[in-house]
């Protein structure tokens, strides 16, 4: 990872050392809330319980922003520390019953201080509330502050749901044993802080964090990239003195009902995507800098926050062809759903910078026309030519820009666009490609149905391709009298398209050709008919069918 990122190299740290100096760990205020459920401290409680038989339990990074000499705050790891400081608070709990029942009092109250001291905080010397080392977001921070000042569940009405898990969490710890002494229970904080170990990485600031957000996510360790951008906007959003309260609880739900729409996941191409659909094309690393540099006001912070809250359903709807949004549409628009499900099976993500805006200005006719475009656009660009994406998504962007712009208009604009016309494969490139096309059968069985089933409809038959059975004409395992019709190349026959047809009923198998075309002969797909034509079923006749595959498929995708 760059070094240049970070205030200094990751360094492994156990939660002992992490909470029991001197710094000081702020969540900040618009971070998620505390989300964590039973399943999540189930598996860490048994983590923690074969301890003893592992030595140590691994947590994963914790980012931190380094705001002053000993304090930071949190930007990735809250939920963890929010979890391992109420199981310590649950163990002083057991303590505190313990000095309540009269058992040891006097060294069970110095462990309890000693405690307190070390992984919870300070006692104000006036209110003895406890100053805590660990301060949460503005909807879990007064609850938890509580806890710890009281080491215990505040009795107070109306509690929100964050809290209650919380509170559900403390709950579910406190009934736990860590022993039978408060020697036995400190014994037990000790071990289990010092075994809970961190890689901790400290960051310059949230640009930076978000270049270490990008790397690790890219190596595959999920960090939450769009709290990030949420606590950039709302801290911009929040330097405007006359916004109410109401106004930023109300931006709150609406980004959490962001997060549910699109699943956390894909929230960062969300914000990318939206962003391309009307500016300067960026890259996911240049996404959170090229947003600083844009959004420097509060005014512009609030606007930016409504625009994405108005684009997200949108954005939910054309990544997921089956959610629930689109039957509030009106039935013109519902004719774009199998274009749609098309470009979402082969997970084709290039063409929503076009879609966002054209679903916005355009009308619903002339919005179904612009996703047919594009459709038959990725499956010869894409699917079968397998052409340069990074190339395919600049151009996509300046047709974007020109319909928020509103230059573009109606779905012809597109289509007889000097950038559409770059980008399109010409039918017979699409045919030289298609020809001699090849896909692992075992991976990708659904998406040759769907080709298929496409090109069985431009033939007539309009079928379901999910209730279809994809069929090998030379098996995949094929049996001796394969191998002698096909020699050599047999392996290079079972993924070509040409050597695959639909049947209604996988009941064929290994049979010989003979037996397979009286089986084609009574089936209602066309493309197992035509096979019925072959006396025999080689290397030459694959060819020859895969080539009138292809000239079939050159009709059925085909922008007209």
């Amino acid at each position: 990872m760059a070094k240049q990122f970070m205030l200094m190299e990751p360094k492994n740290e156990n939660f002992h050392e992490l909470i029991g100096g001197s710094s000081k760990y702020l969540v900040p205020r618009f971070q998620r809330d505390y989300a964590w459920d039973i399943e999540q401290w189930e598996d860490l409680w048994n983590d923690i319980d074969s301890l003893d038989e592992e030595g140590f339990h691994y947590m994963g990074y914790i980012v931190l922003q380094q705001k002053e000499q000993y304090q930071y705050d949190v930007i990735d790891g809250q939920q963890r520390l929010i979890t391992l400081s109420l199981i310590v608070l649950a163990a002083m709990k057991a303590i505190k019953d313990m000095i309540d029942r009269g058992e040891d009092e006097t060294d069970n109250k110095e462990r309890l201080d000693e405690i307190t001291k070390h992984f919870i905080g300070t006692k104000n010397l006036v209110s003895l509330k406890v100053v805590s080392k660990l301060a949460l977001n503005r909807n879990n921070n007064q609850f938890f502050q509580k806890i710890c000042s009281n080491i215990d569940i505040p009795n107070q009405r109306g509690i929100t749901s964050t809290n209650k898990l919380i509170r559900k969490c403390f709950d579910f710890f406190s009934k736990k044993h860590f022993g039978n002494t408060g020697a036995e229970i400190a014994q037990f904080i000790i071990d289990f802080s010092s075994s809970i170990v961190f890689t901790k990485i400290i960051v310059q600031d949230d640009l930076n964090a978000y270049k270490v957000f990008e790397t690790l996510n890219a190596r595959g360790v999920q960090l939450s990239t769009p709290d990030l951008l949420k606590n950039y906007l709302f801290s911009i959003v929040t330097k405007d003195d006359k916004i109410q309260e109401q106004e930023l609880n109300d931006l709150d739900e609406q980004w959490s009902e962001i997060i549910v729409q699109l699943g956390e996941s894909n929230v960062s191409d969300f914000v990318r995507y939206h962003h391309n659909s009307h500016r300067k094309m960026v890259t996911k690393k240049e996404l959170f800098s090229t947003i600083r540099k844009a959004v420097t006001t509060p005014a512009e912070a609030y606007q930016y926050l409504t625009t994405l809250i108005e684009y997200a359903p949108i954005y939910a709807s054309l990544i997921n062809p089956s959610d629930p949004w689109w039957s509030e549409q009106s039935d013109e628009f519902k004719n774009a759903l199998p274009y749609l499900l098309g470009i979402r099976l082969f997970n084709i993500k290039q063409p929503l910078t076009v879609l966002l805006p054209a679903f916005k200005y355009f009308s619903p006719h002339e919005f179904v026309k612009t996703v047919n475009y594009l459709y038959v656009l990725s499956i010869r660009y894409n699917v079968i030519c397998h052409l340069s994406p990074s190339e395919q998504e600049s151009i996509y962007n300046q047709i974007a820009i020109k319909i928020s712009n509103k230059e573009y208009k109606r779905a012809s604009h597109i289509k007889n666009s000097n950038e559409f016309k770059r980008i399109y494969p010409d039918d017979s490139t699409f045919l030289n490609a298609f020809e001699f096309h090849k896909m692992p059968s075992r991976q990708t069985a659904r998406k040759i149905r769907f080709l298929l089933a496409e090109i069985e409809k431009h033939l007539g038959n309009n079928c379901d391709f999910d209730k279809t059975t994809l069929e090998h004409i030379c098996p995949y395992n094929p049996e001796m009298n394969w191998v002698n019709s096909f020699g050599d190349g047999i392996n290079d026959v079972k993924d070509r398209l040409g050597n695959m047809v639909l049947l209604e009923k996988d009941k064929l198998k290994r049979a010989d050709f003979i037996t397979k075309k009286e089986e084609y002969k009574k089936s209602p797909y066309n493309l197992a008919k035509k096979i019925t034509s072959y006396k025999h079923w080689n290397l030459e006749t694959v060819n020859e069918q895969q080539k009138w595959m292809a000239q079939q498929a050159v009709k059925t995708w085909k922008v007209c």
